[in-house]
This record gives structure tokens, sequence and C-alpha cells, in this order.
């Protein structure tokens, strides 16, 4: 199982938000590219980022943050928030971003989700269901839709993706678990690699994911609480791949 340390932008800064409220924002490190090439020398591979601004404006906001990082690390780099045209997804590309995350737009815009499939292949894309009570959500979590993640997970996996990052909304930030239940019923229901997102505060946690055989996992709060070493995490996560 991978495990995907997280960085969360925001103006510019490394934070982190409990449940997706912007009222929460707290930040966590001084440095972004310092704070990734802390994870790259504790053995990840990969850093699962996060451009909230975007998220909520629609747009790139932060992009100059994420292409340092893809260029001054050798960390592959998953990038979601504000990616909405095929000019956003052919940017970040161009520009060294190795997976992108694909949120509103698989609630607003499907047909752009099979186009990217098509002109740039599955293995650049992961489309990021979020849920709150089991129902997608949209625009940095605020637009809440009336489609069951189970269903959308479903759309997605026809129009070719390969890889879903789930988040329960109730949990991101918290450090009370993931949502096995939630993951587990995800995991039966397509055929899509997952990565399991929100509420991981342990190892205990990332053991559980890893012996469920997840694609992945992604560690944010727990990383920069001290609930959760990262070195030890990799270990965890390999011993179960």
């Amino acid at each position: 199982m991978v495990i995907l340390p997280a960085i969360d932008i925001k103006d510019g800064q490394c934070v982190r938000l409990r449940k997706g409220d912007f009222a929460t924002t707290e930040k966590v490190a001084e440095d972004p590219l310092l704070t990734a090439q802390g994870f790259q020398a504790a053995g990840a591979e990969w850093v699962h980022m996060v451009d909230l601004d975007g998220a909520l404006e629609g747009r790139r906001v932060n992009a100059g943050v994420f292409e340092s990082i893809a260029k001054g690390t050798s960390l592959k780099v998953e990038l979601g928030g504000g990616i909405r045209t095929m000019g956003d997804i052919a940017y970040y590309l161009e520009r060294g971003i190795a997976r992108l995350i694909l949120g509103s737009v698989a609630i607003k815009q499907p047909q752009l989700v099979r186009e990217a499939m098509q002109s740039f292949g599955p293995k650049h894309f992961a489309v990021g269901i979020d849920a709150k009570n089991r129902k997608a959500a949209a625009g940095g979590w605020l637009d809440v839709a009336e489609i069951d993640y189970i269903d959308l997970a479903r759309r997605m996996e026809d129009a070719g993706v390969q890889t879903i990052v789930f988040t329960d909304i109730s949990r991101d930030g918290m450090l009370s678990g993931p949502n096995l239940e939630q993951l587990e019923a995800l995991q039966d229901a397509v055929s899509c690699g997952i990565i399991a997102s929100g509420g991981i505060k342990d190892i205990g946690d990332i053991r559980d994911l890893a012996a469920r055989k997840l694609y992945g996992a992604i560690c944010g709060k727990s990383l920069y609480a001290g609930t959760l070493d990262l070195r030890e995490a990799i270990q965890a996560g390999n011993c179960n791949t």
C-alpha cells in the first residue's frame, strides 16, 4: 500500500482543515518545499497536494508551489483542487505533476473526465470522491450533490477511471480513524484502486487499511500532530504489498 503524505496549500502556505471547514484553517509548516523534502527523506515516493484556494475558486491559484515541489524533489506529485478544464490538465501534466485528482468535475462535468482519460491515459488521474453522509460533495466540499458515493464511483469506473481517492468529510482532519465500512463497500463495488483519505490517526489505522489491500492511504493531520511516524507508516504499507 502506497503512503501519500499530504500538503494542503492555502495562500501559499501549508495548512490543515477539520472536516473541510475553512474557518478551521491552521498553519502546520513553514515551507511547502522543505516539508516535501522532509517527506522524501523519510522514504516517501508520493506526495498528495491540494490547492484549497483553487478548489474554492474553480481555477489554478497556487500552481507555482506545486511546480516547485515537482522540480525540487524526486516525489511524484498527486494534485487536486481547482482542476476544471482540459487546459488545467494539460498545464499541470506538462509541468511534471504525476497524477491529477478530478473532483468537482466528476459530478458536474463527467464528460470531461471521460475526455481526459482518452486524451492522456488513466494513469495520470484519480477521481476524488468526497462524501458527506454518503453523498458526494464538490466545490471545496461546500456543494453536496444528491448522488451516492458508490453510484458516482461506478459511473467513473465506466468512464475509464482506474484510481479513486475516497474521503469521508466528517473524519477529515479529526484523527478519528478512517471510515472502514464505507471504504470496504467502495472496494466491493468497483475494480478501481482505492486511496483512503480522512481520519487516519496512527500506525494501527495504517495496518487496518493495508490489511484490506487498499492501493493507498493519505496521511496529513497525523503526521503534523505527531501521532503517526511516516517511516513506520511506509514500512507497514510495504509489508502488505
